[in-house]
């Protein structure tokens, strides 16, 4: 039997905001009860600043979640709790490796309840945590959104975050039409699939210039030495100070600790879903494409364990089995490959597999300018401070540049990671490369691949970009090689 198109209201997703909640996100919990937590986060800089922030949350009482209710209710609780649970870990000189009660035991539970891991997520920080200036004008706008809470209290960490919410809203209405364009396919009806083809890559295109909207209000300084260090996880971080990971407290004295990636883009279930509908097929980083990637019918290859696959476990419960639902219907690319006569839709595919590309190709500019380029200068300026200079907390940015510095003047390369732990620019450069290999046309596929090809065909690839996947970027002072180990912003 074939499985049935998904419901989304059963799936918590709205055919206009997407994977955003229908309810908009609380700006208070309406229980006093829980006034210690909303009087935390509201001083949360102030906290910070003054170093008493752990001191505070070691001396809350242990609050039930038994009071509340309503969805958006958990949902502002858990944005609040790993606010506080980021903020108690990376808030200090040194990274903490337990999480005290006060806090662990109400997150621990509001985590079981949305199926979330009990820190800071996309969902968090992006999904769950911002406000229309104006409710009757539409959230697509960036101009009219605001976020409910953040570690440093700066525009350029808002910025941060409201671009993800404006895209995740402006590419919401993508999900209807992907799903009408399934049922048609399965109908054989090929005029309505090139249709919701054609508006699906138009959107897509859209959503790549609203991404480099970033450059607008997010410095890249800020970003990568003040707000980055607290979207770390505790996953790989022995260099940033958390070897063996977080010990969450729960009372029962047999806690073990915990390793988790931190937020990332790559937890947005919209950019997954685009990967789904289209059958592109992402292999765990550093793995080359095989010699045939396709069944005898066309489709794409069973996804295997790698790094987009685990980032699902960072999802809400229902946005993760949304996507499994999808996967099971997703036809677009078997039905293309089995009509390659019609050239109007293998067109309109190929269009969107160029726009996803390139959404993704724009990630990696901005990767480069916001951690790369910020990495070396960083390092650059760890080399020219006085042995009298005060010293740097230990943290994901402070850990990167002294780690490499080390090993720059032994003459090695290191991976640079990402607040997910993994190092990012393979990862990046690799799903890039992977979007435009399902290709229908053949001179498509050769305008999409990244490899080195036959000499008389043209690559698509960034203009300073090599054959081997290395950038260099020109400049005043003449070019530089971007090392394709280094780490990244955040996943697409």
């Amino acid at each position: 039997m074939i499985p049935s198109i998904p419901n989304l209201d059963d799936y918590g997703i709205t055919p206009h905001n997407g994977f955003l909640p229908a309810e908009l996100p609380l700006e208070i919990l309406p229980d006093p009860y829980y006034n210690k937590w909303e009087g935390i986060v509201a001083s949360l800089q102030a906290l910070l600043l003054s170093k008493r922030l752990r001191g505070v949350i070691e001396g809350l009482p242990v609050l039930s979640t038994a009071r509340l209710r309503r969805a958006s209710e958990w949902r502002r609780a858990y944005s609040l709790l790993a606010f506080m649970t980021n903020a108690y870990i990376w808030g200090g000189d040194r990274p903490s490796e337990r999480v005290p009660a006060p806090i662990s035991i109400p997150l621990l539970s509001v985590c079981s309840h949305l199926e979330v891991p009990p820190l800071a997520t996309y969902a968090a920080v992006c999904l769950w945590n911002f406000k229309p200036l104006f409710p009757e004008e539409y959230i697509d706008n960036l101009e009219n959104l605001s976020t409910l809470t953040t570690f440093t209290g700066s525009l350029d960490e808002s910025w941060f975050y409201l671009i993800s919410v404006a895209i995740e809203a402006r590419g919401g209405p993508t999900i209807p039409l992907m799903l009408n364009a399934i049922a048609a396919a399965r109908v054989y009806d090929s005029i309505t699939v090139t249709q919701c083809l054609h508006s699906f890559a138009e959107r897509l295109d859209d959503l790549g210039s609203l991404l480099q909207r970033m450059y607008e209000n997010c410095d890249s300084h800020v970003f990568y030495h003040r707000i980055r260090p607290f979207l770390a996880g505790s996953k790989n971080m022995g260099d940033a100070g958390l070897p063996n990971g977080v010990i969450y407290e729960d009372g029962s004295g047999q806690e073990t600790f915990r390793q988790y990636g931190g937020g990332s883009n790559a937890q947005s279930s919209l950019v997954q879903f685009f990967d789904i509908v289209l059958g592109v097929e992402h292999r765990p980083t550093g793995e080359t494409r095989p010699a045939s990637s396709r069944s005898e019918d066309g489709t794409a290859p069973p996804s295997r364990h790698n790094f987009i696959q685990d980032m699902r476990s960072y999802m809400p419960g229902p946005h993760r089995r949304f996507l499994e639902h999808v996967s099971r219907i997703a036809n677009i690319r078997e039905y293309v490959e089995s009509h390659r006569p019609d050239r109007a839709l293998v067109i309109a595919y190929d269009a969107c597999l160029a726009m996803l590309r390139a959404l993704r190709d724009k990630h990696i500019q901005m990767v480069s300018r916001y951690i790369i380029v910020k990495s070396r200068e960083s390092r650059s300026h760890s080399r020219s401070l006085s042995p009298r200079a005060a010293p740097q907390p230990m943290n994901i940015a402070s850990a990167s540049s002294k780690k490499q510095s080390e090993e720059d003047s032994c003459s090695g390369r290191r991976k640079l990671k990402g607040t997910g732990g993994t190092a990012l620019i393979p990862f990046l450069k690799q799903a890039r490369d992977e979007t435009g290999e399902p290709a229908i046309d053949a001179w498509a596929r050769r305008l999409l691949s990244n490899g080195p090809g036959e000499g008389r065909f043209a690559t698509l690839g960034k203009v300073d970009e090599q054959a081997n996947g290395e950038m260099q970027i020109m400049g005043l002072a003449g070019t530089w090689a971007m090392d394709d180990s280094e780490g990244g912003l955040c996943h697409w």
